[in-house]
């Protein structure tokens, strides 16, 4: 099965330009999800790791770390966008492919491995995304930061074989007798992990669609294929306390990242 783990790594934001060129204790943010994806292929069969930019500065900076980089059009409006255009240029006749945010330099190894994975025990799958599971401290603090961001971390919910039935901004499930369900470690509340795997022919009918209702009121591109009747199977990751918020949105969270790395070296 042929298979690509695509970094889309894009230079021009506007919240915060140069993004995957910040460095994080020494390393480019863009390098650290380089070596995530490398680490995910390097125990996997026939898997290409390429980064899709449309900057030269970012092609430039590939070329030093030494990882393929696929330059892109700037009309490219999302990373999914961007991901196609890079595996068609790439020509690689893939069946799956996996988009890895060039600015998630805390991504777990699994999230690719087990996202692949999922696809060669069962190739009819249509999308596949990580989630993982809250822990009651995690939940707290995800509601202390909607009060000041409200669009900040996704939640799912899923049926019992794991796929996909929503997702959202609000925090999903509402918890009734909340109490009685704090004895144990874990809430029942599951953070999206924002990536993507699609069998390429779902990629290129999801590219093709138009923009959903319900994906531009909660701004969620997975909601345009929900809406569309594309399922999306999830596979749990089991991730260290913290991790599954630790995104890098702004310069903000470049601090944090920071501390967070300060807290990994000596743990």
């Amino acid at each position: 099965m042929k298979t690509a783990i695509i970094i889309p790594a894009r230079y021009g934001s506007s919240r915060f330009p140069g993004k995957p060129l910040v460095k994080l204790g020494g390393q480019s943010m863009l390098s650290r999800v380089v070596d995530i994806a490398q680490k995910a292929a390097g125990s996997l069969k026939n898997v290409t790791v390429a980064v899709a930019t449309e900057d030269e500065r970012i092609q430039k900076h590939c070329d030093e770390i030494g990882v393929q980089c696929v330059m892109t059009s700037e009309a490219c409006k999302t990373g999914s966008d961007r991901v196609l255009e890079a595996a068609q240029i790439l020509d690689g006749d893939f069946e799956f492919v996996v988009g890895l945010q060039g600015d998630a330099p805390f991504t777990p190894v699994e999230a690719p491995f087990k996202m692949i994975q999922a696809f060669v025990s069962d190739p009819k799958l249509e999308v596949v995304t990580p989630v993982a599971r809250l822990r009651w401290n995690e939940l707290d603090a995800l509601r202390e930061s909607k009060k000041k961001t409200p669009f900040s971390g996704t939640t799912c919910v899923m049926d019992a074989k794991g796929k996909a039935l929503w997702f959202s901004k609000s925090i999903l499930p509402a918890i009734r007798k909340e109490d009685e369900l704090r004895k144990e470690e874990f809430s029942p509340v599951h953070q999206h992990i924002g990536l993507y795997g699609f069998r390429f022919d779902v990629l290129k009918k999801f590219v093709s669609l138009p923009e959903g209702f319900y994906e531009r009121l909660e701004g969620l591109e997975q909601l345009r294929l929900l809406e569309n009747g594309i399922s999306i199977q999830t596979v749990t990751l089991d991730v260290a306390a913290g991790m599954a918020q630790a995104g890098i949105d702004s310069p903000e969270d470049v601090e944090r990242a920071e501390k967070l790395l300060a807290k990994l070296a000596a743990a």
